[in-house]
């Protein structure tokens, strides 16, 4: 039976599962998910009731797999044609996943949903967001195609779709900003081919 996985088009934990899992080849089933309206079914694969969520059927009984950096390595451990897993520094990998999602998640939110964190103007949120995460992020990014070197590895697609949603916030302002690091960066996944397919309606 084919892979299940639950998704919503514009989550970014969901876009970079499902990047992952276009490039391994591995087919899967897609489900969009209202988030106001989850299905019974997803709540009891993962009570969590967030997505993605990747149920895997196997003789054993389905698989359920319900975080979306473990999405992103089953698919890639099956099939990795570009090698995004094999990196000569995977602690250095890790270390920009687990900085993006711990550190500048929160950052992100605050700024796209400043309204809901008032003890902060908008341009303080973001101004917190940049410093804690995206200008070393284009420090980064001004000497490197990609975070690791000349190879697009899993931490420029887990981060990715991050960076796309803080940039939606006010995109006049991040094309003026002085980030061409990101900004190069940024529009390569923004018209690379697997962007493109994930996001088709």
């Amino acid at each position: 039976m084919t892979p299940l996985l639950y998704s919503f088009r514009r989550c970014p934990y969901a876009i970079r599962a499902r990047m992952a899992i276009w490039q391994s080849g591995v087919v899967v089933q897609i489900q969009e998910v209202a988030l106001r309206s989850k299905p019974a079914e997803l709540l009891v694969a993962s009570p969590k009731g967030t997505v993605p969520v990747l149920i895997v059927p196997s003789a054993q009984g389905d698989v359920v797999i319900d975080q979306s950096l473990d999405i992103m390595r089953w698919a890639l451990q099956q099939n990795d044609p570009q090698a995004w897993l094999a990196v000569d520094d995977s602690a250095q990998m890790s270390d920009w996943i687990i900085r993006n999602d711990r550190d500048f998640k929160p950052l992100l939110d605050r700024y796209k949903y400043a309204d809901r964190h008032p003890e902060l103007t908008p341009l303080a949120h973001r101004t917190a967001a940049v410093n804690g995460f995206v200008a070393e992020l284009d420090a980064r990014l001004r000497g490197k195609l990609f975070l690791l070197g000349d190879k697009a590895c899993l931490a420029d697609v887990a981060i990715f779709p991050f960076i796309r949603q803080f940039v939606g916030v006010d995109r006049d302002w991040f094309d003026a900003a002085v980030l061409p690091g990101v900004q190069r960066w940024l529009r390569y996944w923004l018209e690379s081919s697997v962007f493109a397919a994930v996001m088709a309606r």
